[in-house]
């Protein structure tokens, strides 16, 4: 072999393509185990809980999290993925009207079928954004885009901003403990926001 070869990468590079593989398994296996409990407890679920639902010792939860709210990030994180998806589905929609509305009400089913990513965006703890950034800016762009569209056609008044996206969807989601709950809520704030062109 050729004398500059690092013989100890040689050796170690077979082994370590399962530990990596295990690495993802348990991390999924954290998303899920803390995504059922927060679901069933919201914030008086603790990490140590967590780890014995996922099958791990608390080492190995912590190597993966930092915290509950590096936790929490990776969760909507999860559930980003899928809502970018949608989005950017609800974008190829040419009525602009429709693909505001394509959007608005996905992300809200989606969400209704996800008590975790609510807890998360809802609950008392702010996740670590910083670690879901490319996530988040993927999705308002697209959500941007979206609403520019629904603005320029007159379809939402014009002073209506992505932001403001938020806060229906977020107001929406606390009314989910029945589905006509925030069915309605959406209902009502439509009519408040619909341009001229209706």
């Amino acid at each position: 072999m050729p004398r500059n070869v690092n013989y100890s990468e040689l050796t170690m590079t077979a082994p370590e393509r399962p530990l990596r593989a295990d690495a993802r398994r348990n991390r999924e296996s954290v998303l899920d185990a803390a995504g059922e409990l927060f679901a069933q407890r919201g914030d008086a679920v603790q990490m140590e809980e967590i780890a014995e639902r996922a099958g791990l010792g608390v080492g190995t939860l912590y190597r993966h999290f930092a915290d509950k709210q590096a936790l929490l990030a990776a969760i909507i994180g999860r559930r980003f993925e899928a809502m970018t998806a949608l989005a950017r589905a609800a974008d190829e929609t040419s009525d602009p009207w429709a693909a505001f509305e394509t959007l608005l009400y996905g992300y809200l089913e989606s969400a209704q079928a996800d008590a975790a990513f609510r807890f998360a965006l809802l609950g008392p703890e702010e996740p670590s954004w910083n670690d879901i950034a490319a996530a988040k800016t993927d999705f308002s762009a697209i959500t941007e885009r979206i609403v520019r569209r629904a603005i320029d056609a007159g379809h939402l008044r014009e002073d209506f901003r992505a932001d403001d996206f938020v806060l229906i969807t977020r107001g929406a989601m606390a009314n989910m403990t029945d589905a006509r709950n925030w069915r309605r809520h959406v209902t009502l704030l439509l009519e408040g926001i619909r341009g001229p062109e209706r």
